[in-house]
């Protein structure tokens, strides 16, 4: 047989997490899996042992901050893809709100190119919901739909479409092109000058508060339109137990609503900002450990569809100064598969086939990906992930891909490194390191 560099033999991994197995990748596809696939990929194709590796389907994440255009002092698209695959993703959804803001079928079209220039994964525009992320004029909609970007997730994130009319017009404009609404759900009048999450720590440090509420009653409010107007509704970085409770909801009376939730969420609490480090800043905030412990739950069993970076980097200038005046946001991408193993796997919450659905599978289908969230199986697009869950190793963010270092886990000892990553055959990271 003839081989060629897109032919592998990946050796003794666990599909996810099942028995071992051989799997062969032959011209950017799955070729066989288990007894003749050392045959089928042929005596030149390049062996990766992986005996004791999970093999997952390939990582998609729906809500990435590349920064470009305008904030390449943060990222850029090549270094924010070259994190993701650190991270073992072989998809991002990149987020909207760059410098101009991705509301036109141009700038969408540049930032696809630009991931397709990178080659490290699949790059997915957002395209804003309003002109502007202002929230007052529907954006060109359609014409992102039918641009070489093929934008389906429409989101102002950062903002939120408080106004309910013009997100009505938005849930019906999307179901044209079986789009979806990705909501930044903050009412902004609950949340002027907040700091932090409002409760026992925000009275305590006399910081201004953002209460549960404001994200509640903005989801309330979009799921009742979603369901009104018979669209598709999802909701950004969910991040207390009402809106857990909300979502369960919604989902019960047959809606077609979604959710992600951010690792850090799944994590993280609001004690840590009683060390004023604006690293623990964040939108939306860190909660209490209830609502972490209701967002476990909810990702265990299904209510929340997706975990979801929020990978949002800063330079150095904007989170290494006094609290009140520090950005929001943390890098996440190099991370996540780490945190969600030791908060959902570790814990016995999520099995990896679980892990495969709430990273890849589900994601994939919510940003309705063509050969993306695939499972592990022959003719199926070899966009693959193997991660060493016995690793232990500590966070240190001088050694990330990304342009940013604002991690909150610095110093932390998290399980799991993605040893390998494949988008459609062709190793991207390959023993931890850019291939």
């Amino acid at each position: 047989m003839t081989t060629s560099q897109t032919t592998h033999l990946i050796r003794g991994a666990r599909p996810l997490g099942g028995a071992a197995a051989d799997v062969a990748v032959v011209d950017g596809l799955v070729a066989a899996v288990g007894d003749g696939a050392a045959a089928a990929a042929g005596e030149g194709a390049h062996v990766v042992e992986a005996d004791g590796l999970i093999l997952l389907p390939g990582l998609v994440d729906l809500h990435t901050h590349l920064r470009e255009p305008g904030r390449e002092d943060s990222e850029t698209v090549a270094s924010g893809t070259r994190a993701a695959a650190r991270g073992g993703y072989t998809a991002v959804h990149a987020m909207a709100n760059t410098f101009p803001v991705a509301d036109t079928a141009g700038v969408v079209e540049q930032v696809k190119r630009l991931g397709d220039e990178a080659g490290h994964c699949d790059v997915h525009p957002v395209g804003a919901v309003t002109v502007g992320l202002e929230g007052k004029q529907l954006a060109e909609l359609g014409a992102m739909a039918d641009s070489a970007a093929r934008v389906r997730v429409f989101s102002d994130d950062g903002k939120c479409v408080d106004d309910a009319l013009i997100m009505r017009r938005a849930l019906e404009y999307v179901k044209a092109f079986d789009g979806v609404v990705a909501q930044h759900a903050q009412e902004p009048r609950l949340t002027t000058a907040a700091q932090m999450n409002e409760g026992t720590v925000s009275g305590e440090l006399g910081l201004a508060g953002w209460p549960a509420v404001a994200e509640e009653a903005i989801i309330a409010r979009d799921v009742l339109l979603a369901a009104h107007v018979g669209s598709r509704l999802h909701v950004c970085h969910v991040s207390t137990a009402g809106s857990v409770e909300l979502i369960r909801w919604a989902k019960s009376n047959g809606w077609d609503v979604t959710a992600e939730v951010t690792p850090h969420h799944l994590l993280l609490t609001d004690e840590l900002v009683r060390s004023y480090d604006p690293v623990y800043k964040v939108n939306p905030p860190l909660r209490t450990a209830r609502d972490v412990e209701a967002l476990r739950a909810g990702l265990a069993d299904g209510t929340i569809d997706a975990v979801a970076t929020d990978h949002a980097p800063h330079p150095a200038e904007d989170k290494e100064c006094e609290w009140a005046v520090a950005a929001m946001g943390m890098v996440g991408l190099e991370t996540a598969l780490s945190i969600v193993q030791h908060a959902m796997v570790d814990t016995g919450l999520l099995d990896w086939a679980g892990v495969a659905d709430r990273m890849s599978f589900r994601p994939a289908r919510i940003g309705r990906l063509d050969g993306q969230g695939r499972p592990i199986a022959p003719g199926e697009p070899a966009n693959l992930t193997l991660l060493d869950p016995a690793y232990r190793g500590t966070v240190e963010p001088s050694g990330f891909a990304s342009r940013s270092r604002n991690t909150p886990y610095r110093g932390m000892e998290l399980p799991g490194r993605v040893v390998a990553t494949f988008l459609r055959g062709r190793p991207t990271v390959l023993d931890g390191s850019i291939a």
